[in-house]
């Protein structure tokens, strides 16, 4: 799983049928090493009703399928939880 940061959001009005009724946000992966990591942005459909700003729990592949009704719907990010809190214990 990714944990990310809700950066904006997607509009597609033009899609495949199996898409449609999706949410699709832009996520900043974040990292908790000490060195900072430059990462991609993605894009994961929403499951949980996050907003712009917010922590977010991400799973990827065939768990991101099964999340959503029907496992036939083609995404390979989906946004399974708003997270509250992180604790990290750094050497």
């Amino acid at each position: 799983m990714i944990v990310g940061q809700v950066m904006g959001s997607l509009w597609a009005t033009r899609k495949d049928n199996k898409l449609n009724g999706l949410t699709f946000l832009v996520i900043k992966p974040l990292s908790y090493n000490k060195e900072a990591v430059q990462r991609d942005y993605f894009v994961a459909a929403d499951n949980t009703g996050a907003g712009i700003g917010e922590t977010v729990l991400v799973t990827t592949g065939s768990a991101a399928r099964t999340s959503i009704a029907g496992s036939d719907v083609p995404v390979d990010a989906v946004i399974v939880g708003i997270v509250d809190s992180i604790e990290v214990a750094h050497e």
